[in-house]
């Protein structure tokens, strides 16, 4: 036992690693964080049985006061030992890390600790340490405690804390002291992993492989080895690049996969595969089953086994992050096809195109303020994340442009009779809210009657609507607004804008919407009307080849394709380079009009605002 704590003090003495001399000069002549606290006078053996007594009754603040008052009475004597010992597990109890941390080090200076002491005293150190920020020497304090054989029954959780302490709270400088010097090869393993992640997000590839490569040599046949030499396996993919191969990933199978066949025909298209004369570019396909995980590893597999040298996809608002991460994580141009928020800030490799709800809702409110002179608004949608997404976002628009919003109402997206939610909107639904102006109604039509008898009930629209704006937006779908502007018309609100997305551009819109079809107000980027899009080649060429006209998911797809053809073409053939020349992206020929990329690396295309006019959806006559 004498040699084991003549060891573990040696160990607590030296100052081995550059990381504990850096952590020894920034901690020399900082202020005591222990407390002293004023207690009646008593002897220091009555204050020591004090805190054994508060301490076994669990009243560990008191305990505490106790404890260090009798510290200070014993100053130089044997018995001081036991007084900062009982201060200190006080002080584990209530979670007084400071103090633990600083009383810690007066008990290491002590020794001759019994082995369940000396673990009880390094398991609260290293935990202060960690709790207080010094999370860097917690960290040397675990390598002592792993050198110490007295403490071999901890060694396993010691490491569990460490692998905790490195992947998440070290500084890049300490995770370089930990990889170089750690002797613990499991610890020292993290700490190289974990700079292999940070080099990896860099984009500094070739540092990243050489961690990753440190941790596959220490820790070979271990789950933390094998995640190494698969992300080396990634990296070396990463370097290895067919010019003229691109990636798809698409929910081709599934709910959505009749909209994802049609974004297929539009990037086959983009690349030239379905002429006469057909080009050398190669399709890699990814089928994500909608799946994100399934997303993310076809992705892997893409630049792993097919060399890709960019990606397009995914559609879908739950797989776009997966497809965007791991492609900004392996440097590879990716180009969404989502409106999901957000998705280009993955990654600078990142690019979207797609008809943004920031996009569609801008162009709407300026074309409805601006052009047509609207100021007062409703806002109806249904409860789910589209209508949501959409309602806060023409609210912020509206505001912002200085008009008002007059009402709002919600409703499921499961529903199919609005009667009650159009009453809500308009001030029809709560009769007592409008009690005295219900009875004044009721009793001049009672006054009016020519007839009384039992039979005689007053109407149900005695209450007049209240109309207090101009438009109403709603983001649903076009069947929906059928349903909604005949329940409008019924209850006698007529003669109000229906502003609305790009989700209303589908045919027999009229027929849907009736009366109201004159009052409607939304937007898109092409109109089938539009000579534009009449004569675009892309159209003509779909047309010929699916017996059909494309819609926004064949444009969109066929543009992302088409981008990537025409630059790589250019003389674009590494990712960084192709990467570059997509950001710098202006007045590129579009299949129905001229295309930009934004600084937040969004394709900005056309938008037109659109409305009814004989049955046909036409652009919005400007005034």
């Amino acid at each position: 036992m004498k040699k084991l704590i003549v060891l573990f003090l040696v160990l607590s003495a030296c100052s081995n690693l550059p990381m504990e001399r850096s952590r020894q000069a920034k901690t020399q002549g900082t202020k005591s964080s222990i407390r002293r606290p004023q207690l009646p006078p008593a002897t220091a053996e009555s204050h020591l049985a004090s805190g054994q007594k508060f301490f076994q009754a669990r009243e560990y603040l008191k305990s505490l006061d106790h404890y260090l008052v009798a510290e200070q009475q014993l100053a130089g004597l044997p018995k001081q030992k036991d007084a900062q010992w009982g201060a200190f597990r006080s002080a584990a109890k209530i979670n007084r890390w400071p103090e633990v941390a600083e009383m810690s080090n007066k008990l290491l200076a002590h020794g001759g600790w019994l082995e369940s002491q000396t673990s009880e005293l390094m398991q609260y150190r290293i935990r202060a340490l960690d709790s207080t920020g010094d999370s860097g020497q917690a960290v040397v304090e675990i390598q002592k405690a792993l050198q110490n054989p007295s403490l071999a029954k901890e060694h396993e959780s010691l490491r569990s804390k460490a692998a905790e302490i490195v992947d998440n709270r070290l500084s890049r400088e300490e995770l370089e002291d930990v990889a170089d010097d750690y002797p613990d090869t499991t610890v020292r393993a993290r700490a190289h992993f974990r700079l292999g992640e940070l080099t990896l997000e860099d984009k500094d590839f070739s540092s990243a492989r050489s961690h990753f490569a440190r941790v596959v040599n220490l820790v070979p046949s271990t789950d933390l080895g094998e995640k190494a030499q698969d992300l080396l396996s990634q990296l070396e993919a990463v370097k290895r690049v067919e010019p003229k191969t691109v990636g798809v990933v698409l929910p081709l199978s599934g709910r959505h996969a009749a909209i994802a066949q049609k974004s297929l025909r539009g990037i086959q298209m983009g690349l030239g595969l379905h002429n006469s004369n057909v080009s050398s570019f190669k399709l890699a396909v990814v089928d994500s089953e909608a799946n994100p995980d399934l997303a993310r590893k076809g992705v892997e597999r893409l630049v792993k086994e097919d060399n890709v040298i960019a990606v397009i996809g995914s559609l879908l608002s739950k797989t776009a992050p997966g497809v965007a991460s791991k492609t900004s994580e392996l440097g590879v141009p990716s180009i969404a096809l989502s409106q999901k928020a957000g998705i280009t800030e993955s990654g600078p490799s990142v690019f979207r195109n797609s008809l943004t709800s920031e996009m569609q809702v801008r162009h709407l409110v300026k074309v409805a303020m601006e052009d047509l002179g609207l100021r007062k608004f409703a806002v109806l949608y249904p409860n789910d994340q589209y209508g949501v997404e959409y309602a806060n976002i023409f609210w912020d628009e509206v505001l912002a442009r200085g008009g008002t919003i007059q009402a709002a109402q919600t409703y499921s997206a499961k529903e199919t009779d609005f009667r009650n939610v159009v009453q809500r909107l308009v001030g029809t639904y709560y009769l007592e809210d409008r009690a005295d102006e219900y009875k004044l109604r009721l009793k001049e039509w009672a006054d009016a009657q020519t007839k009384k008898t039992a039979r005689n009930t007053p109407p149900e629209d005695l209450l007049p609507p209240i109309v207090d704006f101009d438009a109403i937006f709603i983001p649903d779908s076009a069947k929906s607004l059928g349903q909604i502007s005949a329940m409008l018309a019924f209850n006698n609100v007529r003669g109000v804008k229906l502003l609305g997305t790009n989700l209303w551009n589908v045919p027999g819109l009229s027929k849907r919407t009736g009366n109201s079809a004159k009052d409607l107000l939304f937007v898109d980027s092409y109109v089938s009307s539009d000579q534009n899009y009449i004569h675009s080649q892309f159209v003509k060429e779909y047309r010929a080849l699916f017996n059909e006209d494309p819609g926004i998911f064949e444009i969109q797809a066929y543009d992302a394709a088409y981008m990537l053809r025409q630059l790589i073409a250019q003389g674009n053939t590494s990712r960084e380079s192709l990467s570059n020349a997509l950001s710098q992206l202006k007045d590129f020929p579009g299949a129905i009009g001229s295309l930009n990329m934004s600084p937040q690396r969004e394709v900005l295309r056309p938008l037109v605002a659109l409305t009814i006019e004989g049955a046909e959806v036409v652009p919005v006559r400007r005034r």
